[in-house]
Order: C-alpha cells, then sequence, then structure tokens
C-alpha cells in the first residue's frame, strides 16, 4: 500500500506540475497532504510533519538562498559576471569553457554542498554562455552535475564519511577510490549536458527580460569579481578540513573560528559584504532596489524548496527500508543490491545523505551475506551506495528546485536536463564500481 502511495503520489506531482501547469509550490503541498492521509497518519500529526519538514529544509538552506541571491544579483548588476567570464575563458578558451564549469563544479562539491555551490556559481552561467554562444542551459546542467559527483562518493561530504563508518570502511581508501569513481561520473554529466543542453529551452518571459538586460563595467578588477564567490568556498572548505575526524588543527580557538566562519550562512553572509563592495563606484539611486529585487527572486527559490521539504518529510514517516525484501547474493550482487536500495530511498524521498545513511545500516549487518568483508570490499560498497543516492534527483529533491530555479528551467525542462542528467551519473556510477571490484 505505502509503495502504490509513493507511486500515486509522485505521478500526480510530475503531471499537476508537467501537464496542468499547477506552481510546484501548490502540487507539492497537496502530495504532501493527500499522502498523509492515505498513508494514516492523524490529521494534527500532518500537519506538524509537512511544518517539521519544512522548517527544516529552509533552516538549513533558507538564508543560503537569499544571501547566494544578493551575490548573483551584485554580480551581474556590476558587470562582473562579465569580468568573471572574460577571465575563465582567458585561461581555458571558448571551446571547453562547459567541460571547465563541470570539472570546477567537481572540485568545489567536494567541501561545499550542491546546493551552496550552485547557488554561488550559476551566476557565472549566463555571462560565459552570451560570451560563447552555447546555450546556458549547457552551463547550468555541465555544472549542477559536476556538483553532483564529488557529493556522494569523496569524503569530507557528510554522505560518504557517514557511510564509511557505518560500514567500517578504510576513509583514504574510500576518498581514492571515491575519486577514481566520480571524475568519469562528472565527465558523463558534462557529456550529457553537450548532448541535452541545445535542445531545451528556458522560460520564454525570462529570455524577455533577459534581452534587456544591458552590459555594465564600473572598472572592476577580476580579483574583486572572484572574491564573492571565492571567500564562502574557501570558508567552507576550511571549515570542512577543521571537521575532519582527525581533527588535524586541533579542536581549539583555530578550530573554533573556522568552523563558525566557515557555516554556509556565515560563508555566504561575508560574501555577500565583498558584493556589496562591486557596488562602491555604482549611484547609490541605481542600486537602491537590488537587494530587494534579490530577495523578491529568492522569494520564489525558498518557497519551493521548502514545498519539496514537507512532502519529503511526510514520506519519510514511512519505514521504506521494512517494505524491501533482500534476498543473498554475493560480491557483484551485494554491490547491486546496496545501489538499488539507495536508489529507491533517494528517489522516494529526496535527500541523497539520507539514502546513503539508511543504506548504509540496512547493508552493515548484510556485508558477511554479500561475502564484501575486505577492505577494498568494504570501500567499494561505500561508493555503491553513494551511486545509488544520486539515483535520481528529482521533484523532492531541494537541489532539483535549486538547479531548476536559478537556471530559469520549469519543471518539464528540468526532469528531461538534470533529472536525467543525474539518471546518467548514477548508472555511470555503478558500472564504475563494478568494474574496479572486477579489477580489484
Amino acid at each position: 500500500m505505502e509503495i502504490l502511495v509513493l507511486a500515486a503520489v509522485v505521478l500526480f506531482i510530475i503531471l499537476a506540475t508537467v501537464k496542468f501547469k499547477m506552481h510546484p509550490i501548490f502540487s507539492l503541498t497537496i502530495a504532501a497532504v493527500v499522502s498523509g492521509f492515505l498513508l494514516g497518519l492523524p490529521p494534527q500529526d500532518i500537519m506538524t510533519t509537512i511544518g517539521d519538514g519544512f522548517g527544516k529544509t529552509l533552516s538549513g538552506i533558507g538564508l543560503v538562498i537569499a544571501f547566494g541571491t544578493v551575490i548573483g544579483i551584485y554580480l551581474e548588476k556590476t558587470g562582473s559576471t562579465q569580468v568573471l567570464a572574460n577571465s575563465i575563458l582567458k585561461w581555458i578558451g571558448l571551446k571547453r569553457s562547459p567541460l571547465a564549469i563541470n570539472l570546477a563544479g567537481y572540485v568545489i562539491s567536494i567541501p561545499v554542498f550542491c546546493d551552496s555551490g550552485f547557488i554561488i556559481l550559476s551566476s557565472l552561467n549566463k555571462a560565459i554562455s552570451k560570451k560563447t554562444g552555447i546555450p546556458t542551459l549547457v552551463f547550468a546542467i555541465a555544472l549542477a552535475t559536476g556538483l553532483y559527483s564529488a557529493h556522494v562518493f569523496v569524503p569530507p561530504t557528510p554522505g560518504p564519511l557517514a557511510a564509511a563508518a557505518i560500514l567500517e570502511a578504510d576513509l583514504g581508501l574510500v576518498l581514492l577510490l571515491g575519486l577514481l569513481v566520480s571524475i568519469p561520473v562528472s565527465l558523463a554529466g558534462y557529456f550529457w549536458a553537450r548532448y541535452i543542453g541545445k535542445s531545451l529551452k528556458e522560460d520564454d518571459e525570462v529570455l524577455a527580460v533577459k534581452e534587456k538586460t544591458e552590459e555594465t563595467n564600473y572598472g572592476i578588477k577580476p580579483i574583486q569579481a572572484f572574491m564573492p564567490l571565492l571567500a564562502p568556498i574557501i570558508l567552507i572548505a576550511l571549515k570542512s578540513v577543521v571537521n575532519y575526524p582527525t581533527y588535524p588543527l586541533g579542536n581549539g580557538w583555530v578550530f573554533k573560528i573556522l568552523d563558525f566562519f566557515g557555516s554556509p550562512v556565515i560563508a555566504l553572509l561575508i560574501g555577500v559584504f565583498f558584493a556589496f563592495s562591486l557596488g562602491r563606484k555604482v549611484p547609490s539611486k541605481e542600486k537602491e532596489g537590488w537587494v530587494a529585487e534579490a530577495f523578491k527572486q529568492a522569494g520564489s527559490i525558498v518557497l519551493i524548496t521548502g514545498a519539496g521539504g514537507a512532502f519529503g518529510g511526510i514520506l519519510r514517516t514511512i519505514d521504506i527500508a521494512s517494505l524491501i525484501n533482500l534476498e543473498s547474493s554475493t560480491g557483484m550482487g551485494g554491490l547491486l543490491i546496496a545501489f538499488v536500495i539507495a536508489a529507491i530511498l533517494k528517489t522516494a524521498q529526496g535527500s541523497s545523505t539520507v539514502a546513503i545513511i539508511t543504506t548504509s545500516a540496512i547493508i552493515a549487518p548484510l556485508l558477511e551475506t554479500f561475502g564484501l568483508l575486505g577492505i577494498t570490499d568494504k570501500a567499494l560498497t561505500v561508493l555503491a551506495v553513494g551511486a545509488g543516492a544520486m539515483t535520481v534527483s528529482h521533484i523532492n529533491d531541494s537541489y532539483f528546485w535549486v538547479v531548476s530555479q536559478f537556471s530559469n528551467m520549469n519543471v518539464k525542462t528540468a526532469l528531461r536536463g538534470h533529472t536525467m542528467g543525474t539518471l546518467m551519473q548514477g548508472l555511470v556510477g555503478i558500472l564504475m564500481v563494478l568494474l574496479l571490484y572486477v579489477i580489484l
């Protein structure tokens, strides 16, 4: 019954948003309420769960979205995106710019969450697209898939760290093999972006606004343009370093300072102040509405993301793991089972980290049954779970909405571009894990 409910509400959301053009906020909220009743939750529990899911999601990303949008507005209005684009193209070249965006996302997602990384870097896509003539959505999908790759495979992101701890895998080996798996996965996202991106279209209304946008430049130097992006990234990365399990810098005052300033909200707030510095030469009257415009843009994104969290909160009340029957298998079969369970959990409830942790807990007592007790076997099991946890990012995943809203994609376009891209990546990921299992 629970599986039928899951299938029905996911189908409803897809049909409501794609076919009947219902706003995602309404379709996600309706799906959450209906799911609660069909799953037998008391009405009061339904509303409590929806509120908790909404609030929990926004508590982690609400201010990040708002501050990231302010940075994007200042980068665009001051002409800094053009400065950034010119610098990147000078270093890499026109033909390879989508690949550069993909690999930049890959590197950044090792210490930075996908959502924050995409918010920080998405403002580059439009400027580079205009410079190269390559459609914006090629860059958007290349960036999204690049960010997604290391997020589920390479420590110190929380998912792989937790899985390694639960499965008692060697963290260094997980890191090494994770790099071997995740680089081809990132490149798969790049090739998918080049293939599908040119056939996708942005929203017509958004394009009409963009056509009116004029290029401006207030004498901003490349280092000034990069600082609103680099400062948050470096701070968040340093937070990951000091929080590494071995505490390489100890747990004294250095740890406390970097742990605080590396929090995404604080790091993005510092990025906002660097963004403000870009507008020093802009007349006050001209820039007085920029922050309000940014918050107006952020409002819709925040609400959609929160509605997705509310829907995910209802789904998390189901003990999905108990609905899945595991059959004995060995070697490759065990890795495939780990992949499938993680994929089911990811697709059903939206969070890659939750899918990784839950699947690891299910698989841990079965490692002996699967014959996956060796040090390499355990590391590959962690990566098999990670591959499943990226299959697929769709309407109940906050990252889906961040990517779609910051890239001006409607739901249908995002499902074709981003969701199918993550499916391709997940399949490449598990194939790489199985290949390493055979070789090693």
